[in-house]
């Protein structure tokens, strides 16, 4: 059974026969495969002929004999239509040597339309960026989404049960399938784990040190939301007996975060209108993750709740910050271009002063942009002098 992801299929959709390379890139099992079946399917339904289809997953053995660059490029010229548009799908690309310039070549064939994935943000850092410039659009591709959670789920589930479970179970879409068998989810998202520091960090970045990389993980793991510096990562293992550099600190975080597996917030001053050089916040891609990594320690319900918002923010948005505001702090601010918002994210702000310590950075902002203050209290919206106060459950189910 796949789950629809249709933010995603309607990016592909609307992307159709435009002179565009498109690439699909996201954590390991977050559905780029499933979701490249999917736009497969509906291009059928359009009416394209199967045979106008050619799709490789380069991690199915099935295609385990094409192994380079050039393998591959004679393996699609004998499947090309010459007097018919060919739709080009490769999944995880990035294991072909020189698949830059395999890209590049399908890319001037006016009769392919080619779309690819890969599973790390290296994939448009390095050549492929460079031979492209300006010949593709990307999507970042997440796990499950809690409206998409809980249209999976489908039934009368509580918003609090839904919630509850959404970050127990967690979010990749085949722990889904698995219900709430807790030990079948632990022991694929163990495998899960495994896979990308050994495969999208150990191998690729030639890690030596898988101990040091499984400390440095848990450690933003476990401080996800709080602002952190590469200095106080290193300064911490250091005074834990653990010998490390300030330098590798820097490129295993790094490396995780181009796997997806973690996600860095640069902070932004709202008033100088620049980021800020020092310290940043790291959220991860699943909370599910975070529990098994950390256990009963992984109940940390504030930061989680904010953790939960910034990935629905990054979906919506092209750039999402942490604000700062003289010496307050705006939760998150998103960008657009012009369209500018700023949100804060609480528990509960049924008590008085909580109410007023989280609106006072907001009110200190003097512009006119949308401002949200969004909890688990699930009273009715309110308004206090332009600042929306919004059920988070209401925000997280609404149509962007």
């Amino acid at each position: 059974m796949s789950i629809a992801r249709p933010r995603y299929l309607e990016w592909l959709l609307k992307w159709r026969n435009k002179d565009m390379v498109k690439v699909v890139t996201g954590i390991r099992r977050c559905g780029k495969s499933t979701l490249l079946a999917l736009y497969q399917k509906r291009l059928i339904e359009t009416g394209v002929n199967p045979g106008q289809i050619i799709s490789i997953n380069f991690e199915d053995n099935d295609y385990a004999d094409l192994t380079t660059r050039q393998e591959v490029w004679t393996f699609l010229k004998r499947r090309l239509a010459p007097k018919r548009k060919n739709y080009v799908f490769l999944d995880e690309v990035q294991r072909i040597p020189e698949f830059e310039k395999l890209v590049d070549g399908l890319y001037v064939k006016k009769n392919a339309d080619v779309y690819i994935t890969g599973s790390n943000a290296y994939l448009l850092s390095g050549e492929l960026a460079t031979f492209l410039s300006g010949r593709y659009v990307e999507i970042r591709m997440q796990p499950l989404s809690f409206a998409e959670y809980a249209s999976a789920v489908g039934g009368s589930v509580s918003y609090e049960t839904l919630y509850r479970n959404y970050l127990r179970f967690s979010s990749f879409p085949y722990a889904r399938m698995l219900g709430s068998d807790t030990g079948m989810i632990h022991d694929y998202l163990s495998g899960l784990y495994n896979t990308i520091l050994v495969k999208d960090v150990l191998t690729r970045k030639g890690i030596k040190d898988v101990a040091v990389l499984e400390r440095i993980t848990r450690y933003l793991f476990d401080n996800i939301g709080n602002l952190t510096s590469i200095r106080k990562v290193a300064d911490t293992l250091v005074s834990s007996g653990c010998k490390v550099s300030y330098n590798t600190v820097e490129n295993y975080i790094t490396a995780l975060c181009e796997t997806f597996l973690l996600y860095q917030a640069r902070r932004f001053d709202v008033k100088g209108r620049d980021y800020l050089k020092t310290g940043a916040k790291y959220y991860v891609a699943d909370i599910g993750l975070r529990f098994f990594l950390l256990g009963s320690k992984g109940e940390d319900a504030g930061h989680i709740l904010e953790n939960i918002v910034y990935l629905e923010l990054l979906r919506r948005c092209r750039t999402v910050s942490v604000g700062k505001v003289d010496r307050q702090e705006v939760d998150f601010i998103t960008q657009d271009g012009s369209d500018v918002r700023y949100y804060q994210v609480a528990l509960s702000v049924r008590d008085g002063n909580t109410l007023r310590r989280e609106l006072a950075p907001l009110q200190a902002i003097r512009d006119n942009h949308p401002k949200y203050v969004l909890t688990l209290d699930q009273d009715l919206e309110s308004n206090h002098d332009g600042i929306r106060r919004l059920c988070v459950f209401a925000f997280l189910m609404q149509a962007e």
